[in-house]
């Protein structure tokens, strides 16, 4: 997208209290797609290429710009809540006077660039470019009124409209694009004097009318893209517009969705051909698929790459891992951060690896726990085995050669090394090297006490 030939600056408002939501938590922060509703108005509002990017905070205090944290960003504290007018003036004084504004909300995530690169086109042409659009139900919208000849003239708040106005269906987004020289001119003549006792910013409308300025308005493809939130419904049912948004988007570059409607997206997911996910996955931060990877229901994703031609069953957690090609993890599989899969690796039921690489071939296949360790390629760990890589205070590596095979229910003390082609015994606990090519077992031989009682509850 071309940006604008005349320098654009965007003033973000974000200063709501968002008494509705019934949250600590300032309006804007609070999320769709795993991301504060400000970020996704930053995203777009960047993506237009402007030159500065104000935000207008104001409930919730430094907790805005801290949880954001863009610092490219003009941050702007508005102390008292005067209305839309006032907002936009107290980010004037950082606005470079020969630049064009445009407004944005930080409560209406949907907005694209591709509408507000119009709105801004429309304002570089000369004019005060207004949002617009027509619904069957106004509702609590400022109207746009027109004059016989279908000129703008003026917008009417709900609350200071009469009958006839309020029967208009045409109403103000809120969105506006204009020169920075004329909507500073335009904010020192704000008077209070209406129903709310508020600055409002649609005001300037009739001074530019008055003045002979031309006002003109653009239009938005879909109504979510300038539809605000204001409560845990409206959040619930924006996040659902989001997911839907996604996921078509998804399914055009070749996704294969079991559901989509039982599908979230909560960050950055590329994906190879063939790819099927099946219902109620998760996906968040950053993750890649490969070609051919099949992930099962119930599965949460976050901040992994999984390799051509690998399955993920049901019920799994891949959180900050690396999973190679053919490999095939579950189902009820944990891996936590650090885990690196070789090619063909096998992950069964019940099993965690962390911070853990496992060789090419390897299988984990049941019931194990493998931490800080390195194994090698073709390593068999049998059921119930784990790595005791903590000693209270400090981790401990263990690490397992080609080809070794860990029997069921052994311990690995770390630090502890297998040596290729090893073998333990079931059972086995380690806390020495265990040599290569050899059987190590621990358990002394098998005996029966003859007379001895089962415990009994006491009556």
């Amino acid at each position: 997208m071309a940006s604008p030939s005349k320098s654009l600056e965007v003033i973000v408002l974000a200063a709501g209290k968002g008494t509705r939501m019934r949250s600590h938590l300032p309006k804007v922060l609070h999320q769709i797609g795993g991301r504060p509703l400000l970020a996704h108005v930053l995203d777009t509002a960047h993506a237009l290429e402007a030159g500065r990017v104000h935000v207008v905070y104001g409930h919730g205090g430094e907790q805005v710009p801290t949880v954001i944290n863009d610092s490219s960003v003009n941050w702007v504290l508005q102390e008292q809540q005067h209305g839309t007018g006032h907002a936009v003036a107290q980010a004037m004084p950082g606005v470079d006077p020969a630049a064009l504004v445009l407004v944005l909300y930080g409560d209406v995530p949907l907005i694209r660039s591709k509408t507000l690169h119009q709105l801004v086109e429309r304002a570089e042409a000369g004019a005060l470019a207004l949002l617009t659009m027509e619904l069957s139900d106004a509702g609590a919208y400022g109207r746009i009124v027109r004059d016989a000849q279908g000129n703008i003239t003026s917008i009417v708040e709900k609350k200071d409209a009469d009958s006839e106005q309020l029967a208009i269906r045409e109403i103000n987004t809120g969105f506006l694009a204009a020169p920075a020289e004329k909507l500073r001119h335009w904010l020192s003549r704000l008077s209070n004097d209406n129903a709310q006792g508020e600055y409002y910013l649609t005001d300037i409308v009739a001074m530019a009318v008055d003045e002979g300025y031309s006002v003109v308005s653009e239009n938005p493809a879909k109504v979510t893209e300038i539809e605000g939130i204001n409560s845990k419904a409206e959040l619930a049912r924006m996040e659902r517009t989001y997911q839907s948004e996604q996921t078509d988007a998804l399914m055009e570059q070749g996704l294969t969705l079991r559901d989509p409607a039982r599908f979230d997206l909560r960050g950055e997911l590329s994906i190879g051909r063939d790819v099927v996910i099946d219902v109620n996955v998760i996906v968040e931060g950053k993750v890649e698929l490969g070609d051919n990877v099949h992930i099962g229901p119930n599965t949460l994703l976050r901040d992994v790459v999984v390799g051509a031609d690998s399955e993920v069953l049901a019920n799994c957690v891949l959180e900050q891992a690396n999973v190679g090609k053919g490999c095939r993890i579950g189902p009820f599989a944990r891996l936590r951060p650090g885990a690196a899969l070789a090619d063909n690796v096998h992950v069964g039921n019940f099993v965690e690896i962390k911070n853990s690489e496992i060789g090419e071939g390897s299988k984990v296949n049941h019931l194990a726990y493998v931490g800080d360790s390195k194994v090698g390629t073709n390593v068999n760990v049998g059921a119930g085995a784990i790595t005791a890589n903590y000693d209270g205070a400090n981790k401990h590596q263990t690490v397992i050669e080609d080809g070794a095979s860990v029997g069921a229910n052994s311990v690995m003390v770390a630090p502890v090394a297998i040596g290729k082609n090893a073998t333990l015994a079931a059972g086995t606990i380690l806390r020495k090297d265990a040599p290569a090519g050899e059987l190590t077992l621990s358990a002394g031989k098998q005996r029966s006490i003859k007379g001895w009682k089962r415990p009994t509850k006491n009556k």
